[in-house]
């Protein structure tokens, strides 16, 4: 049996914390930043994590499940 392959686009936007958990970049921060107050583009730069909604997807991506 050939090895199965992680996702090449899920492990550059995912990381896997100590605890276990995932986490992501929150989007929208990349451009039309002149009409985005500083309260929210302050609060985009912290890392978001993964819902439970995605979470066993995101695993399956990650080859964790």
């Amino acid at each position: 049996m050939p090895k199965v392959k992680t996702n090449s686009s899920a492990k550059k936007r995912f990381k896997v914390t100590g605890t276990g958990k995932i986490t992501h970049q929150k989007s929208f921060k990349r451009h039309i930043l002149t009409k985005k107050s500083k309260k929210r583009k302050r609060a985009l730069r912290k890392d978001g994590t993964v819902a439970k909604a995605n979470l066993d997807f995101v695993k399956r991506l990650l080859r964790l499940k």
